[in-house]
């Protein structure tokens, strides 16, 4: 992780560089749903979509795809972002003693209380990234500026607030088990060939508005942050293109840390894969996801359900997606 770390740091220093040179030749994109849209490709979904999908559902399994909290848990505190953290606010014993409601010990003896708070980076565990996470050149998406709509509580605009349920087609693709090994290498990079290679093998075909989770067998690793953090493979540009230009995904999603592998595959943007479908093509993706318990009963396509908390202005949101199998 310290060594990801400065060469992160070195490549947002030539960022600024190659920025301040005019030599970068990437923009926001302008929304096709209007000047006013904030949910990008989410739009894709209807009534009719949703429905299409929900009437094929014919097993009452559900498969949770996301992971737990706890303290101790992988997170970005490397970057200066805050760890997760877990107090107890109330407990039955300290209700005795403390008597915070004025009913007594009598009260509080029969009526045990137990309270909690906690405190967290919104890009921990499983969540889904708003459009406004990444941008470019001092904008987001559809054009929507920091100057103009970041304030201090947030942004007004593309916030995680503006973010629908979504249900949809989702499906698998297993690249662990398409290279029939036990962990891809370190921050190995899953191309567009990957892809159509584990999709023919499963014998499943991507539909135009399809949720892509993309398993790289990292989330194995969860319970041990340090392993989970280190070298984990990702996607790369040419796979997101792929997925997006010429297959028309909805929604995309992983099991690794942060969705692309690092270091960065070019020298004048350390998150590529971020901006290119944030900034400029409005696709969202989850990450931190677990997929194992889909790729072990080889679960390819499936209802996919997600709802995360409408954090206004946030950047990113919680959400625990499940999966329901289809056909």
């Amino acid at each position: 992780m310290k060594r990801w770390m400065i060469i992160s740091y070195f490549l947002t220093c030539q960022v600024g560089i190659g920025l301040a040179q005019g030599t970068s030749s990437e923009q926001v994109g302008i929304s096709p749903w209007g000047p006013e849209d904030e949910i990008g490709t989410l739009n894709m979904m209807d009534e009719k979509s949703r429905l299409d999908v929900l009437s094929q559902i014919r097993s009452g399994k559900v498969y949770d795809l996301s992971v737990e909290y706890f303290v101790g848990m992988p997170s970005f505190h490397a970057l200066g972002d805050p760890a997760y953290q877990f107090w107890m606010t109330h407990t039955p014993k300290g209700t005795v003693v403390d008597n915070p409601n004025g009913l007594g010990e009598a009260m509080n003896l029969k009526v045990s209380y137990t309270g909690d708070a906690i405190s967290m980076y919104t890009h921990m565990g499983t969540h889904i990234d708003a459009l406004n996470h990444f941008g470019l050149n001092g904008k987001v998406w559809n054009g929507f500026s920091a100057e103009e709509y970041l304030g201090d509580k947030g942004w007004k605009k593309t916030g995680a607030e503006t973010i629908p349920p979504v249900i949809g087609r989702g499906v698998l693709i297993d690249i662990l088990a398409l290279k029939q090994v036990d962990q891809l290498p370190e921050n190995y990079r899953i191309n567009s060939s990957d892809l159509r290679e584990a999709l023919a093998k499963q014998k499943v075909e991507l539909q135009e508005g399809d949720i892509v989770l993309i398993r790289t067998g990292q989330a194995r690793h969860y319970e041990q942050a340090e392993r989970y953090l280190d070298k984990y493979p990702g996607i790369n540009l040419d796979a997101v293109k792929w997925l997006v230009e010429d297959q028309g995904i909805m929604l995309l999603g992983s099991d690794n840390l942060s969705f692309e592998a690092f270091p960065p595959e070019r020298e004048d943007n350390w998150v590529p894969v971020h901006t290119y479908l944030l900034a400029e093509k409005g696709v969202m993706f989850i990450e931190q996801m677990n997929l194992e318990i889909l790729a072990e009963d080889g679960v390819y396509e499936f209802a996919f359900i997600g709802s995360s908390l409408k954090l206004r202005g946030a950047s990113a949101a919680p959400m625990r997606p499940i999966a329901i199998p289809i056909k």
